[in-house]
């Protein structure tokens, strides 16, 4: 217990000195975080049995699976500058040398998540390499903020400016602009969107305040779909009710970002939750707690890679907006309060999002045991979508909210079925 705790100290002390002023951005060899102080190197060399994947930046993890790997950038209207990431193809192509167009599929991750969450398992079983080996063209976004989109044109996650925005603003500007840069790219008409978490939320909202880019969009799949949070339980749930004094409190300690990690961090967690350590144990509850548990699925081989990359970092603003949903029980815009929203909307509350706009054709995966996508709000959700012709309630009764990236059979459980889906589409 003492080793533990002082391990668990040693973390905490280091997590708050490398996020001090840290700008973390993915370096030309394609190391996680590229800002290391001299107290980190020196923690660095005394950790020394970790898995060298997690510190890999996502191109690199994709190489290593035998997979090509091409890194891409796009502008936001409003000046971000998001960082994309591109399996052209799956491994047989590359044997053959085989080039010809291929269907496009646009995968968007999870809150607090990035590119990373698709490839975190055997080529087999990811997503991304499965979807690469059925013939797409797979494109992961990252959205702004996160590890690899912290670039402004003229502002610096240093500055508050950067961090005022919400998946409002990632559902307003950052999707519009990656779709039309892949479908620019690889000149083609439309594509499918596989949205994870809030990449489900910022495709809704997408639809909502953009309808136009319905026919850029040939089809979409919605895992663990998440709209309506009024239902969501664990940590978040718990902190919905005292949002304002989150903000507050963390306005006054000129905090606007969350959770962005660096080198160091990714070192001590790749030691500290080695399935070969006793330690590695701690680290599963913690993602138990805040998802729910579901031991028999949990990919431990993976585990040091996934949680060195994950959390990637996001605004407060993105999670504050999801505990106002959840507080309120609406799909709604971003609540600035009564005078910030008659400034911002012209109205006394935040309009809410027009989920009839929703005409593209929709499947949806989810489970009982997701606690941050409860079945009782995606049914809502299904009962306000006019699209949906797919609607699957995963087998596995104890599946839970992360486990549709990252757990052992989800090619299984899920892959397998949503590719037969796409197909007919």
């Amino acid at each position: 217990m003492a080793r533990v705790t002082v391990l668990v100290m040693v973390m905490v002390v280091v997590m708050v000195w490398e996020t001090r002023g840290q700008v973390n951005e993915v370096n030309s060899v394609g190391v996680r975080g590229s800002f290391i102080t001299p107290t980190a190197r020196w923690l660095l060399g005394i950790f020394q049995k970790y898995d060298g994947r997690s510190n890999e930046s996502t191109p690199d993890l994709i190489r290593s699976s035998g997979y090509p790997a091409e890194t891409h950038h796009v502008t936001t209207e409003d000046g971000y500058i998001l960082e994309l990431h591109r399996i052209p193809c799956g491994v047989q192509c590359v044997l053959t040398e085989e080039h010809r167009p291929r269907p496009v599929a646009l995968l968007h991750h999870c809150l607090l998540c990035s590119s990373s969450d698709f490839v975190m398992n055997t080529p087999d079983k990811a997503l991304a390499y499965m979807m690469a080996d059925a013939g797409y063209d797979v494109w992961l976004t990252n959205a702004r903020g996160n590890t690899y989109s912290r670039n402004h044109v003229h502002l610096s996650p240093e500055d508050k400016e950067f961090w005022q925005f919400s998946w409002n603003e990632m559902a307003m500007y950052d999707v519009p602009a990656v779709i039309d840069y892949v479908l620019n790219v690889t000149r083609q008409e439309d594509l499918y969107y596989v949205g994870f978490s809030m990449g489900t939320t910022v495709f809704w909202a997408m639809m909502s305040e953009r309808p136009e880019y319905a026919n850029k969009i040939r089809f979409m799949v919605a895992l663990g779909p998440v709209a309506h949070v009024q239902h969501i339980a664990g940590p978040l749930g718990y902190l919905a009710p005292f949002v304002s004094q989150i903000e507050i409190t963390m306005n006054l300690l000129g905090k606007y970002e969350l959770l962005s990690f660096g080198p160091v961090i990714d070192r001590l967690i790749s030691t500290f939750c080695n399935e070969q350590l006793f330690t590695s144990a701690i680290c599963q509850n913690i993602l138990f707690l805040i998802c729910g548990p579901n031991p028999k699925e949990m990919n431990k081989e993976f585990l040091p890679i996934m949680l060195s990359h994950t959390p990637a970092g996001t605004s407060v603003r993105t999670v504050t907006h999801y505990l106002q949903e959840a507080r309120s029980g609406k799909f709604q815009k971003y609540d600035f309060g009564t005078l910030g929203n008659l400034r911002q909307y012209g109205s006394l509350s935040p309009p809410s999002y027009n989920l009839s706009r929703v005409t593209v054709p929709v499947a949806l995966f989810w489970s009982d045991n997701d606690w941050l996508a409860d079945p009782t709000d995606v049914l809502h959700l299904v009962g306000q979508l006019p699209h949906v012709v797919y609607s699957h309630r995963v087998e596995d009764s104890k599946f839970t909210h992360l486990d549709f990236v990252w757990a052992l059979h989800a090619d299984k459980l899920v892959y397998h079925d949503l590719l037969r889906v796409l197909a007919q589409y």
